[in-house]
């Protein structure tokens, strides 16, 4: 699978503060929290299997990353503490997510909220 954009030349997971720091080729560094990962993860058990099938996911806040594991050479796939581990995320998706954190994460806790749902 061939990348178009920045690959990491740097992934850190920094297990007390539960953030993936990632940097990129591009010079650009990303902190990820375990919990923003795990509620934007882009497996089916997620995103559902199209537009409006999405689960949205609730109680994720203490969520930690048990391992993660190379998926070939454009990949990672982290095993969350919940047991979920189905998700591929690509480089160009982790970069997604760090250059959409703020309007994402906003984005996420306003579903919560409509959803009345917690964190915790």
């Amino acid at each position: 699978m061939k990348q178009d954009g920045p690959v990491p030349t740097e992934i850190r997971l920094h297990q007390k503060s539960r953030l993936m720091e990632i940097g990129f080729s591009d010079g650009k560094v990303f902190r990820l929290p375990y919990e923003y990962l795990r509620v934007y993860s882009p497996s089916a058990e997620v995103r559902g299997h199209g537009p409006g099938q999405e689960v949205l996911q609730t109680g994720k806040r203490a969520i930690e990353i048990a391992s993660l594991e190379p998926v070939g050479s454009y990949a990672v796939q982290p095993t969350f503490s919940d047991g979920h581990a189905t998700g591929i995320y690509s480089w160009d998706y982790l970069y997604h997510l760090g250059e959409n954190q703020e309007r994402m994460w906003a984005e996420y806790l306003a579903r919560l909220e409509k959803a009345d749902a917690s964190r915790d």
